[in-house]
């Protein structure tokens, strides 16, 4: 075939061909085309679970794919510039500690801003790799990170000329895009690979009035939530390589930790989303665009919300925006953007993606309609009038900057004790903490427990944000190192 036909979708052609074969079942799942569990073929339906097969010689194997699934992925690495794409069925998490497993391991360090996603950090215990944090600024009235400057990743990598890799957000979850660039020129002149976690910017391929998507602006690597703007099923990803990345030593990689019962629901629905965004990918954005800088005036003209765009770009730690993401800061209503999230739900039935201390999280993309954004708009007026106060004592500032006294994977398996949170102050923690979503950590294994740190987790708890990672789900206690020796010279790995 040809590999640049992008009208085709292999695996989702196989699959049809495969329905109408009627193939007698003696293999995995268990269900029999739902044979045997009715109430899910009632759930799914009987096209959904009669799809939900295993690998077999007609449909190819994730693993050594040679066939559809070889189409499919060189189909997808034409669909956005990249010289290998890997279909990824564990989420942009599998995706993003494939990446980083790909190109670093024990003791070896990896430049990048500490407001990754717990992704990149249980990427780091697992390989044993040493993170060398960039600090990115914070806006003070948004109580949100920034970019990275270029500045300081050069300086990060001057100070650490034997790293190995430099890591990237491209956008943040609020949508701030670092000089991508500029950081993957400077990577590349200095021996080090460039990688992207890209989860959040899946739609940058496909118009050009958006961000740079990482595989134009040269990166060696990119993980790319194709279920989040691409429309995908939850759960599926893409895993993306640069001309300069060997596509077997990826591969390798990715099935340490990947199944090898791989939802061909799952493969796909990658499949077809890819095809849909080569297709009308263009003119779907563009739609998306249209309808969140309307959304972002009508929110603005409400009065003390605060829907951030384009003004905050700086030509340097705000390189760009991505104004497809509806961030709103709303202390200026009286309301921690969490308190904002749970009436959106609780009183008129609104969904929004997540709600920090300042802000929230709209995500707009191909789905969504302008009755929707209408009935948004009206809601958070409502919620203004019915629910704002004074914003006096609201705690904004959303990035603490960290104390790392070990490397993650040290700090993670060392030995520990579960102490009250409050006795914690000054000890070195040994598992994560973290609000989910975004999923970025407040903690991770091997920093120093902070009184400003317990502060912010105590006050994030009572505003009602979904707190995660401890092993004490009510996190009113923390594991924390039983001895710690300081080391001169740097953290312990």
């Amino acid at each position: 075939m040809n590999p640049l036909d992008q009208t085709r979708a292999p695996i989702y052609e196989a699959l049809e061909q495969f329905r109408k074969m009627r193939v007698v079942p003696f293999d995995v799942p268990g269900h029999k085309r739902g044979r045997g569990n009715p109430e899910l073929t009632k759930l799914l339906g009987e096209t959904c679970v009669g799809m939900d097969v295993n690998s077999m010689k007609p449909l190819d194997n994730l693993c050594h794919p040679v066939s559809v699934i070889r189409e499919a992925e060189e189909l997808a690495a034409g669909a956005f510039g990249a010289a290998h794409a890997f279909l990824m069925v564990g989420g942009t998490t599998s995706a993003v500690q494939s990446m980083v497993l790909s190109v670093v391991k024990r003791g070896e360090k990896i430049i990048l801003p500490r407001n990754v996603h717990r992704s990149v950090m249980g990427a780091l215990v697992l390989c044993g790799a040493v993170p060398v944090y960039v600090n990115p600024e914070c806006d003070e009235r948004l109580g949100i990170p920034l970019g990275m400057k270029v500045s300081e990743v050069e300086r990060a990598i001057h100070q650490n000329p034997d790293a190995k890799a430099v890591l990237v957000n491209n956008p943040t979850y609020y949508g701030i895009c670092s000089d991508l660039r500029a950081i993957v020129d400077l990577a590349h002149k200095n021996g080090m690979v460039c990688l992207a976690d890209e989860a959040h910017g899946t739609h940058f391929y496909f118009h050009e009035n958006l961000p740079v998507s990482a595989m134009a602006a040269g990166a060696d690597l990119a993980a790319v939530s194709m279920h989040k703007s691409g429309g995908s099923l939850t759960q599926s990803s893409l895993l993306l390589a640069g001309p300069n990345v060997s596509g077997g030593h990826v591969r390798q990689i990715i099935n340490l930790t990947q199944t090898t019962s791989a939802s061909y629901l799952l493969l796909s629905s990658l499949d077809i989303a890819r095809r849909n965004l080569a297709l009308r990918g263009r003119e779907e954005f563009q739609r998306v665009i249209q309808m969140a800088q309307y959304a972002r005036q009508e929110i603005n003209d409400i009065g003390g919300y605060y829907a951030f765009s384009k003004e905050l770009v700086n030509g340097d730690s705000v390189y760009d925006f991505d104004v497809t993401k509806l961030s709103v800061n709303t202390l200026d209503i009286g309301l921690a953007g969490i308190e904002v999230y749970d009436l959106l739900r609780d009183e008129y039935d609104i969904q929004i993606e997540f709600g920090d201390l300042g802000n929230i999280l709209a995500y707009l993309s191909i789905g969504d309609r302008p009755r929707e954004i209408e009935r948004l708009v009206g809601a958070l007026s409502e919620v203004r009038r019915r629910f704002g106060k004074k914003g006096a004592a609201l705690m904004k500032q959303e990035y603490i900057e960290p104390q790392v006294a070990a490397s993650p994977q040290r700090a993670f398996y060392a030995p520990h004790r579960s102490l009250p949170l409050e006795e914690t102050e000054g000890m070195v923690c040994s598992e994560f903490v973290m609000c989910y979503p975004p999923g970025i950590p407040i903690l991770t294994p091997g920093e120093r427990v902070t009184r400003e740190i317990i502060d912010y987790i105590q006050y994030a708890k009572a505003k009602g944000c979904s707190m995660t990672g401890p092993e004490d789900p009510d996190i009113t206690r923390l594991n924390v190192l039983q001895a710690w020796k300081e080391e001169p010279h740097g953290i312990l790995v």
